[in-house]
């Protein structure tokens, strides 16, 4: 498949906002030259219609190469993300223009979150969400336990697709944790949808917090399967790593190109 199949063109793909259109002169290009991006499967991207993406993180730049991604694959991504990053003189401006929704974790604060978000998947939009809630600590780079926010959104909407998207690369050139920065050569970053996770099986169960932890587990471990395709390894098997915030986060192995 080619290295770039992208979906819009002039007069074709989700219309863009100002904020997405301001955002796509000043990030757009220098992010197309600063990594090699490869796509695939952008077909699977619904054209019309509300879907929630959910993606690993592997980097704390990678948002920035889903929303060229999505914006690529001709729709316009609209991140639940963590509210302190809302709190950034001028990049909290642009976030809400571009039809981001701040999340405030563990409090009231983040019903009206997921009540934002039921709304604009109501008006056909798309929603991304990273399950894991932060850059994975898995000492090999998968996808770690997550928490329950997307499941939460998947079933107030059950009609709503819930859709993989795998990434894996730019996170062997680039660790913040590390203060290791590589940009020569440039980095390559690889982003595949897959087909759409059947979470049928919950349909119409009361969303207990068991329930919401089993529908969590389903969305990473087919994350997990995901990305293990596209650097070429077995899946792991067993219980997915579980961070706790006091822990020391481990360096990422450097394993598996994609």
């Amino acid at each position: 498949m080619a290295r770039l199949a992208k979906l819009r063109r002039p007069g074709y793909g989700e219309k863009m906002g100002f904020g997405w259109r301001l955002t796509w002169c000043v990030l757009y290009y220098p992010v197309s030259s600063l990594f090699r991006l490869r796509y695939l499967n952008t077909e699977r991207m619904p054209q019309q219609g509300a879907a929630i993406l959910v993606v690993n993180h592997v980097n704390h730049v990678d948002p920035f190469l889903v929303s060229k991604f999505v914006l690529d694959a001709a729709r316009v991504p609209r991140f639940l993300a963590k509210e302190s990053i809302f709190d950034v003189p001028v990049v909290g401006w642009g976030m809400r223009k571009m039809g981001h929704i701040p999340v405030k974790r563990g409090s009231t604060d983040a019903r009206q979150s997921l009540a934002a978000a039921v709304a604009a998947l109501e008006r056909g939009e798309i929603i991304v969400l990273h399950p894991e809630g932060t850059v994975t600590r898995d000492p090999d780079g998968w996808p770690m336990a997550g928490k329950t926010g997307a499941a939460r959104l998947a079933t107030l909407v059950p009609d709503v697709p819930v859709i993989p998207i795998a990434q894996w690369g730019v996170q062997e050139s680039i660790d913040l944790y590390r203060k290791k920065v590589r940009l020569v050569p440039r980095p390559q970053h690889t982003l595949s949808i897959g087909d759409p996770i059947d979470l049928s099986a919950f349909h119409g169960r009361e969303p207990t917090t068991t329930v919401l932890r089993e529908v969590t587990d389903v969305i990473v471990r087919r994350l997990r399967d995901d990305v293990a395709e596209l650097r070429g390894l077995p899946a792991p098997t067993g219980e997915l790593y579980r961070w706790r915030r006091d822990d020391e986060p481990p360096p990422l192995a450097d394993s598996g190109a994609a």
